[in-house]
């Protein structure tokens, strides 16, 4: 297996926003769309998960959402955006790519933005992917006891927002004995050095508008769906996934044993060859 390095980033103009894009891996492959959780730049995508990915002969792309990363930011506490304008990001990224129908993957809170590709715009999409998400259900079980998130840092001093991120990334990890502190501190320095604005980054998305579908919801989703879910994961217990499985027709689920809320190392092997064989055929 051939290694596919990074085409390098960019800076794209889409829905008058600037967003950073990556991609990894052959353009005539079917193409892969990873879409990161709240207040996740592209870096929380792997590099070396992409890489791996498009090791099976898929094209890669990952990106940073508005607030995150290199992309446009709006001031802390004021997103101008919805989860609709999230989605329509997706679709801009495949046009400004020229990819006509996109297996999505999307992670957590922007699931929300998967939802609403699969059900308004199920031509652009030939597979979803939810991983550590939820339909939202009232009766599904809260969050576990045990997480306890820490307490927002003095923005203005970087080493205290690297050791809140790490702090957050351990909480939602759950437990998981596969969390790697000195992976995630990397990433974590890494990721404020290069964010626009981190105070953004940390809040802006939760303070989101969150819609949904213009018509329908997971039920009327018509694209193969895979759902994958940390059984470790504290913030959205198993069930989460497994009723997101039970909502969207003919969904499959694999759970990733250990894994929190996350995407850690160790459980590659068992969601990369999932994810390839779902992203089979269509894509382009």
């Amino acid at each position: 297996m051939t290694a596919h390095h990074s085409h390098g980033e960019q800076l794209l103009e889409i829905n008058g926003v600037e967003l950073c894009t990556e991609t990894f891996g052959d353009r005539a492959d079917p193409a892969i769309v990873l879409v990161a959780g709240a207040a996740a730049s592209m870096l929380w995508w792997d590099i070396e998960l992409c890489a791996r990915i498009a090791g099976h002969g898929r094209f890669v792309v990952r990106y940073d959402h508005r607030d995150t990363g290199r992309s446009t930011c709006c001031p802390p506490g004021r997103p101008d955006y919805t989860f609709t304008d999230l989605a329509l990001d997706v679709l801009g990224i495949q046009d400004a790519l020229r990819i006509d129908s996109a297996h999505v993957v999307c992670q957590s809170m922007f699931g929300g933005a998967g939802l609403i590709l699969g059900v308004d715009h199920p031509d652009r999409v030939a597979s979803l992917t939810f991983v550590s998400t939820s339909t939202g259900a009232d009766a599904l079980p809260p969050p576990s006891s045990e997480l306890s998130m820490p307490t927002e840092p003095d923005f203005s001093d970087a080493g205290a927002v690297v050791e809140y991120v790490v702090d957050g990334a351990r909480a939602y990890a759950g437990g998981s004995p596969y969390f790697d502190e000195t992976a995630i501190r990397a990433l974590a320095e890494l990721d404020v050095a290069r964010a626009r604005s981190y105070p953004s980054t940390l809040v802006n998305h939760f303070a989101i508008e969150p819609d949904g579908p213009a018509s329908g919801g997971f039920g009327d989703i018509m694209a193969p769906t895979l759902v994958v879910h940390g059984d470790h994961d504290p913030l959205l217990p198993l069930p989460h996934g497994e009723a997101l499985r039970d909502a969207v027709p003919g969904a499959e689920l694999l759970v990733l044993k250990g894994a929190g809320h996350d995407l850690p190392r160790p459980v590659w092997d068992d969601f990369v060859p999932a994810l390839v064989r779902h992203t089979e055929g269509g894509g382009s």
